[in-house]
């Protein structure tokens, strides 16, 4: 039997603080930018881990979830970071923290969640494979996360008129398809390589493209697209396609979208968000981005 959502919670603000700090000074985006006050740098971050309920039929599900926290009562913005899908079993997956990555945003007065979604990690509930249907996986990964959004807006730390969601890979799609979804609060959405490969469908290409077409026609949201041109699992022209299926059926604040094309990153444009090496790449476009829909970014590039 699963323990309650808080049962198993994890208070660790000084290691933390160590480790966010340790990391995001060795990945500085902004060399330019006059290193932290003196009080900045003694600032504590909570990290607290936690199973937050998720409505199934016929039995509840409990998702696994990271809180990372910046010191104070709030409230604090919302970023919710979705993770992507590692090699193997779902289940055999460890916990998504992205430390260097939420540590950009924690310093920046943000609360982070990264959730685990259903079959991932300590997350109940079966994992839902890599159908040919692109479309509705998506929105059944969705699914997730407002089951996490829920979670988050209850806690009176949160601002839950100023949330982002932001996702990698395979929780890229993930954001694209909650796009679809009306939320009180989230103001929009980063896509990181998003998609879902499954060659083992005919036309998977295709399938996918069709995919972020459908989101297109029902996005509510800006959005951020960050692709690269070595991507291992998207070779060019896919990213363009994807984005242009999208872009053609957006409307409303939904048609302000936007693609990066980074390039070349390392061997594998794919990691440019979970690789420590791709944040001064990336950081300068999201703090436009955030900054365009009214959020503070201070100390960002």
């Amino acid at each position: 039997m699963r323990s309650p959502a808080l049962a198993f919670a994890r208070l660790a603000a000084a290691p933390v603080l160590a480790l966010l700090l340790a990391i995001q000074a060795a990945t500085q985006a902004e060399p330019a930018v006059a290193a932290p006050a003196p009080h900045a740098t003694r600032a504590k971050f909570s990290e607290q881990v936690v199973l937050m309920p998720k409505a199934a039929s016929p039995f509840r599900v409990e998702l696994e979830a990271t809180i990372f926290k910046p010191a104070g009562d709030g409230p604090f913005p919302l970023v919710v970071i979705n993770h992507g899908k590692a090699p193997g079993r779902p289940a055999f997956q460890g916990r998504a923290r992205f430390p260097a990555q939420s540590a950009e945003f924690l310093r920046r007065g943000y609360v982070v969640v990264l959730p685990m979604r259903q079959g991932f990690a300590r997350s109940g509930g079966a994992y839902i494979g890599g159908s040919c249907n692109v479309e509705s996986n998506g929105l059944q990964q969705a699914d997730d996360v407002i089951a996490a959004l829920d979670y988050m807006v209850d806690q009176p730390y949160v601002d839950k008129d100023r949330i982002v969601v932001i996702g990698q890979s395979h929780g890229g799609l993930t954001t694209m398809a909650f796009a679809t979804r009306d939320y009180p609060g989230v103001l929009g959405v980063v896509n990181f390589a998003g998609g879902l490969r499954n060659e083992n469908c005919v036309n998977w290409e295709g399938n996918l493209v069709d995919a972020f077409g459908a989101y297109g026609k029902m996005a509510r949201y800006p959005s951020l697209w960050v692709y690269g041109d070595n991507d291992s699992y998207w070779p060019v022209p896919m990213p363009n396609r994807m984005f242009n299926a999208y872009k053609a059926q957006a409307a409303g604040p939904a048609a302000n979208a936007r693609m990066v094309d980074v390039g070349e990153f390392g061997s594998d444009s794919h990691r440019l968000f979970s690789n420590r090496e791709g944040i001064p790449i990336w950081l300068p476009e999201v703090g436009a981005f955030f900054r365009s829909l009214g959020l503070p970014f201070e100390g960002g590039s």
